[in-house]
């Protein structure tokens, strides 16, 4: 028997799995850690955490399982988008925490592109826009306000890049991950944009040369690495990717028109496209399969499940207490409680801006809100607002998404955290009028990940890629009064944002 390990290093967890040529999961194992946020609007991590946690999932993923290590054929890492990347010397030794995706700072450094660079050319040439979410404007932060870290960083690298220089000792950057930096790199020559770099300032030696697609061999595992991983020396490490687009392909998204919705920490909706116009607010990069040829675009919530966990932390310690006394998810009992709740929350709305916002929104500055509360509402009204506050952001970035789509299947297909919850495929069937479907597996990017190492090493072929190893379940078909209700309530939802918009920047301000 022949294996392959897929890995995903996620905002506050990784996962690895071991799995055999027909997706069969073997074994798999997780690891959970925590953001710093040392100020307001600032994420951060250290990329050691991360190397830790690989080195502990892959490691017990092997222990578990007891199979011959000369039987596990190619590993394949998955991470979260990395924004800044990894500020590295010449001995690649980390010299600054990575500003991830979810990081807010580099506001100043927006407003210098906006007044200084041909934002039309970058729109053009990238295919994205200019925003702090994207990891050009982080790496300005870098270039301003930590000089001496700039003099001293050889390459910026993602962080499944840097992965897999550890365990290879071999430098490249995969598209994906190259793509969603955005601002630096040329969507249509698949490859470091040169004007741009020089427009913003970065030098091009920071990009490391290679680049490589999401399947291709970056390098054979270290000796060093083989023995503490329990594998064998020399076994592929593919290049990876952005582990949104690698749920979306763990979910069988492979032609053009698939679309997925991965809700955990945040929310990303994409789908699959060959040509991107960033006029429509999304976000673009090589997609992690046929790389070469299709595009992931998508859009997203910066904090879809991290504003469920906010809520259930702040609000419902009789839950959680609860919870600790019985056994029972305090997920499970708000989710019980909430689905007496009418739908549209007796007319509250929340808007989950809880760190800014991305598409189709795109403003640091964006903060959170409840509207429309009274004396009637409860802690529960309250829960089931933010379930469908999120949902909304999800349809928002579905109406942006549709503008480029020369069509969309039609299902969705919902992946992550979320879909653990009845009550919540419900609502986003609902308020998108799609139905919807999940995956029977637990797993979603490092599944993903896996596929694409079994690929790699010509455990599948093409056709078992595109069928995929994933089961899909119908889970909620929508239901027309709550349509109509939803679709009223998600007008008063996109109108809020502007209304409330001067007075969220004057409060960011206070």
């Amino acid at each position: 028997m022949e294996y392959v390990i897929g890995v995903d290093i996620g905002t506050q967890s990784t996962k690895a799995l071991l799995v055999d040529a027909q997706g069969r999961i073997v074994a798999q194992h997780s690891h959970s850690y925590k953001v710093d946020t040392p100020k307001p609007r600032w994420a951060e991590q250290w990329p050691q955490v991360w190397l830790d946690a690989v080195e502990l999932c892959v490691a017990a993923c092997m222990k578990k399982s007891a199979v011959p290590k000369d039987s596990v054929k190619s590993l394949c890492v998955s991470s979260l988008y990395g924004g800044s990347g990894i500020a590295v010397d010449a001995q690649i030794k980390p010299l600054y925490p990575c500003l991830i995706w979810m990081d807010r700072r580099a506001e100043e450094q927006v407003e210098w592109v906006r007044q200084n660079v041909d934002l039309e050319r970058l729109h053009a040439i990238t295919g994205n826009s200019v925003d702090s979410y994207y990891g050009f404007t982080k790496m300005l932060w870098l270039k301003d306000k930590q000089p001496r870290v700039w003099a001293e960083t050889l390459y910026l690298l993602p962080p499944n890049s840097y992965i897999n220089y550890c365990l290879t000792g071999e430098v490249a950057v995969d598209h994906s991950s190259a793509g969603n930096i955005g601002g630096v790199y040329d969507v249509e020559e698949r490859g470091w944009s040169t004007e741009m770099l020089d427009a913003l300032g970065i030098p091009q030696s920071m990009m490391p040369e290679r680049l490589v697609h999401s399947g291709d061999v970056v390098g054979g595992l270290l000796n060093e690495w083989a023995e503490r991983l329990g594998l064998s020396a020399g076994t592929p490490v593919l290049g990876g990717g952005v582990d949104a687009a690698m749920a979306t392909f763990a979910a069988g998204v492979t032609q053009a028109g698939n679309h997925v919705a991965m809700i955990g920490t945040s929310m990303c909706w994409g789908y699959l496209n060959q040509q991107v116009d960033a006029r429509h607010g999304l976000v673009s990069f090589p997609h992690v399969f046929n790389g070469a040829r299709d595009l992931y675009i998508f859009g997203g919530a910066i904090t879809a499940g991290a504003s469920v966990s906010w809520f259930r932390e702040q609000f419902c310690q009789a839950e959680e207490q609860q919870g600790r006394e019985t056994g029972e998810d305090s997920h499970v009992i708000l989710e019980r409680a909430a689905t007496k709740i009418p739908a549209g929350s007796d007319g509250v709305l929340f808007q989950p801006y809880l760190m800014g916002e991305r598409s189709p929104v795109w403003d640091a500055k964006a903060s959170g809100s409840f509207v429309g509360l009274s004396l009637y509402h409860t802690r529960i009204h309250l829960y089931r607002a933010v379930l469908e506050g999120v949902t909304y952001a999800l349809r928002h970035n579905i109406e942006a998404g549709t503008k480029g789509a020369q069509s969309l299947d039609p299902r969705l297909i919902v992946v992550g955290g979320a879909s653990h919850s009845d009550l919540w495929m419900q609502i986003i069937a609902d308020v998108t009028n799609f139905p919807v479907y999940t995956i029977v597996q637990e797993v979603e990017a490092a599944l993903g990940a896996a596929l694409l190492a079994a690929h790699a090493v010509g455990l599948v072929d093409e056709e078992q890629v595109h069928k995929g190893w994933v089961q899909l379940e119908r889970r909620a078909e929508p239901q027309a009064d709550n349509v109509a209700l939803y679709s009223r309530l998600f007008a008063d939802y996109v109108a809020l944002y502007p209304a409330l918009k001067p007075i969220m920047h004057r409060l960011q301000g206070a």
